[in-house]
């Protein structure tokens, strides 16, 4: 049946990445011009559709850079009901500037987190209008190609390679597998923390890694359960003898179960497309499901992104509430890679 329905996509995928790759040759060849800024600018991005680890990514170079730049990021702020350029703030609803730049500003209240789908402008403003920023992330801007970065790093998920995949709607390619060569840094993310050295090795060859090019290797590391309303309960442990519902509204909710299931009874989940727009009456369900059982060690957990939208359904029963968690993820490098990166970075970022 995928098969067959790939076959039936492969037109619409071949003028799609026809179109893609007569835009990148105009920017190749200077016909549509890139605008470079005189601050160190970093762009962390993929050329396939979410799933790769972004906003995790993205949150450790802000932890790495923060105690030593003054820092801000930029993001389009997907699926926001705002427009033009705006300023995160920690009262800030998800609707009005996109779960993920929330979550950011949550997890860095100091640092400035802006959202504007023109990212010329965005970078415009935030220089303009902070005299002292020295460092500047681009959220998922690798295909944006009217900013020039200076450094840019591409993530690539270590379960669907790029040099495996198809362009939309046939696979998940937004941009072309030759568009790799950009990058200054390669990131294969979401790795098993056990990947051997041949197989490091096979990926690099796979993706034709030029010498110029650094390549890491990095896995997520989940944490213990937090309250998505602070103001109820506490940080959870998850045991063998805890009953959990799980949901999720990402692009790829797999490892997440799959990490409740390995630490807890894993009793229902749920998926969402990636971005959902939650609703009382969308999420009634698992509740429901929550009241029925009888274990009296039991909780409702979704993912970090999702908590950012669940917060503003409004008239959610406190019950809900205390018994809502999330897991947030960090990223690790494997193989102690981590101080090669920061030092890549740090050197970068100090270049006027």
């Amino acid at each position: 049946m995928l098969k067959l329905l790939r076959i039936l996509l492969a037109p619409i995928a071949l003028i799609y990445g026809l179109i893609v790759k007569i835009r990148n040759l105009l920017f190749d060849c200077h016909i549509f011009k890139s605008v470079q800024f005189n601050k160190p600018i970093i762009c962390v991005g993929n050329i396939t559709v979410g799933g790769t680890g972004k906003t995790p990514h993205v949150e450790y170079l802000l932890k790495l850079l923060s105690s030593t730049h003054n820092v801000a990021t930029l993001s389009r702020g997907y699926k926001r009901k705002t427009k033009g350029f705006g300023y995160v703030s920690t009262s800030s609803t998800a609707s009005e500037v996109g779960d993920e730049p929330l979550q950011m500003k949550l997890k860095f209240p100091s640092i400035n987190v802006a959202v504007d789908a023109d990212r010329v402008n965005g970078i415009s403003r935030l220089i303009r209008e902070n005299a002292n920023l020295d460092t500047i992330i681009l959220d998922d801007a690798y295909q944006h190609r009217w900013v020039k970065p200076r450094l840019l790093i591409l993530l690539i998920d270590y379960n669907q390679l790029i040099t495996r995949d198809y362009f939309l709607p046939m696979g998940r390619l937004r941009d072309s597998v030759k568009e790799k060569r950009r990058a200054n840094i390669i990131i294969i993310t979401k790795c098993p923390s056990n990947l051997s050295d041949e197989q490091k090795i096979s990926i690099k060859d796979e993706l034709k890694v030029a010498p110029k090019q650094s390549i890491y290797f990095t896995t997520m590391v989940y944490g213990n359960p937090i309250p998505v309303f602070k103001e109820y309960g506490k940080t959870l442990e998850l045991n063998k003898s805890q009953e959990i519902f799980a949901f999720a509204g990402i692009a790829n909710p797999t490892f997440f179960f799959s990490y409740i299931n390995k630490k807890a009874i894993l009793i229902e989940k749920h998926t969402y497309p990636d971005h959902f727009t939650f609703t009382k009456n969308k999420i009634s369900p698992i509740f429901d499901s929550y009241l029925k059982s009888k274990a009296l060690n039991k909780a409702i957990i979704t993912t970090e992104k999702d908590a950012a939208r669940l917060r503003e359904i409004p008239s959610l029963e406190e019950d809900f509430k205390k018994a809502l968690f999330f897991i947030p993820i960090e990223v690790h490098f494997l193989d102690s890679q981590e101080n090669n990166f920061n030092n890549q970075i740090l050197t970068y970022a100090r270049k006027d």
